[in-house]
């Protein structure tokens, strides 16, 4: 391929970012993968200024919260009773009424924790339909899906997580992150840790409890060496009794609740051997020693490699693409922005198939950045529209996360076209038809898809066929 020309220019914004916006193709044709690049260059990549409470904060707030909620409704119940008992239905209103604006509960705002979780949602989407080319945003929604945690159990942290453990490393080094998200409290929470302890620890004896190896094995087979590459139940089990006293202080604790932190009495004393090699007891520093050693494993870089050409290239990759991202992964120690350099440098990524099926929330982005049209959208309705496709934001149903292969979603495309309709009827404007397809398309557009916009009735007709067009749904 070409190193230059808006073929190239339309390929790189589908497969590497979230499409093009309005005149973007042509703003990179002379140069598609320096634009890339520059991309990755931008200072504070990755990053976002945020005036959002850390996951701390916001675990304390919703713990408060919810304390608060549970004890009002306590007081109105016996308020009712009383009221019923001597008829003052009216005094019965006016409490209910009062206590709900006091928990933030009024009838046009949702409740703190739900507020909390769009705020975060805002953000996120806000920096994707605003990127100038998209690549870096799409790497930090990669690694926030490869290292997942639920809002479902802990709705306070799904945002923040990805603000702190995620974003600050995504151009850094896999190991960096790796022990960034194993040590936040959200992760901690997630997968159980807080509640494993040494069965021979002071706390184990002490309370009769013991292990829970989830983050043990999830560490391993999901966010390091992959399925089935070598390790055993024994090596699960022993990781899990190193990372014993990895926890966190409850959001109950009014200053600290929510942070990380090691307690000594948890974890389970004595050397442990994992993958064959024995690490001596040195309390938190023996967990740390273990993810390092993963972070460096021959089968994490191979596994890493493997999952990125994926994402961005084909459900079944050029083996010879993920050899070149694997053999950066191992030079580099780790460098994810030299991984990410090597992916956009690499022939095999910009092959003309596009056989990749963009996401749910990827096609969303899609059609937003197409209409510039973020900021009239209502948050809500982004994220009603992700969960009605069965992609609910920083909801995953299990610790691999949402897929991104296409016999995940190739059965709700239909499905798709109820919210293309929404999105069409509220977003669509005055634009030429045809305009628009050039601005989402360029020369990807095929003489059939050209030929269906252009004998549309309307703005808002052009717009849903044009985003439900096989062209616009594939990266």
């Amino acid at each position: 391929m070409t190193a230059g020309g808006t073929q190239a220019a339309a390929l790189a914004l589908h497969r590497f970012g979230f499409g093009p916006a309005r005149d973007s193709i042509a703003a990179i044709a002379s140069d598609p993968r320096g634009a890339l690049i520059a991309d990755l260059d931008r200072p504070g990549a990755g990053r976002l200024a945020a005036n959002l409470p850390s996951s701390a904060a916001a675990a304390r707030a919703v713990f408060d919260f919810q304390a608060e909620r549970r004890a009002q409704q306590k007081l109105a119940l016996r308020l009712q009773k009383a009221a019923e008992n001597s008829g003052g239905a009216q005094a019965v209103t006016e409490f209910a009424n009062l206590t709900l604006s006091e928990a933030g509960l009024t009838p046009h705002q949702p409740p703190l924790p739900a507020r909390l979780l769009q705020d975060e949602a805002k953000l996120r989407f806000d920096a994707a339909v605003n990127a100038k080319i998209g690549f870096v945003e799409r790497l930090v929604w990669f690694w926030s899906n490869h290292f997942c945690i639920s809002a479902d159990k802990i709705v306070a942290m799904a945002g923040p997580y990805e603000r702190e453990a995620i974003r600050p490393h995504v151009l850094g080094r896999f190991g960096d992150m790796l022990l960034a998200v194993d040590s936040h409290p959200g992760m901690l929470f997630y997968l159980d840790n807080v509640e494993s302890m040494g069965p021979d620890s002071i706390a184990g004896i002490d309370r009769d409890k013991g292990l829970n190896e989830n983050l043990a094995r999830e560490t391993l087979e999901l966010h390091t060496l992959g399925v089935r590459t070598g390790y055993t139940q024994a090596d699960v089990t022993n990781f899990a009794k190193v990372l014993t006293g990895w926890t966190w202080f409850p959001p109950s604790e009014p200053v600290h609740g929510g942070e990380f932190v090691f307690n000594p009495i948890l974890h389970e004393p004595g050397d442990q051997t994992v993958l064959g090699k024995q690490y001596p007891e040195s309390g938190i520093a023996q967990a740390r020693a273990v993810l390092v050693d993963l972070a460096r494993h021959p089968a994490t870089a191979h596994h890493i490699a493997e999952q990125l050409a994926a994402h961005f290239v084909a459900d079944q990759p050029p083996p010879s693409l993920v050899a070149k991202l694997e053999k950066t992964f191992n030079d580099s120690g780790g460098d994810l922005k030299a991984v990410a350099a090597t992916l956009i440098g690499a022939d095999e990524a910009w092959t003309p198939q596009r056989s990749k099926l963009k996401t749910p929330a990827e096609w969303i982005v899609a059609i937003l950045r197409l209409t510039n049209s973020g900021p009239a959208m209502p948050i809500g309705m982004i994220m009603g529209a992700q969960a009605q496709l069965g992609a609910a934001l920083w909801r995953p149903a299990e610790p691999n996360g949402y897929s991104d292969r296409e016999a995940a979603w190739l059965d709700g495309v239909p499905h798709r076209l109820d919210i293309a309709n929404q999105f069409a009827n509220r977003l669509a404007t005055g634009a030429e038809p045809l305009q628009l397809l050039d601005t989402a398309l360029g020369p990807l557009a095929s003489p059939q898809t050209r030929e269906t916009i252009a004998r549309a009735e309307n703005p808002a007709q052009a717009l849903t066929l044009l985003v439900m067009s096989p062209e616009f749904l594939r990266s």
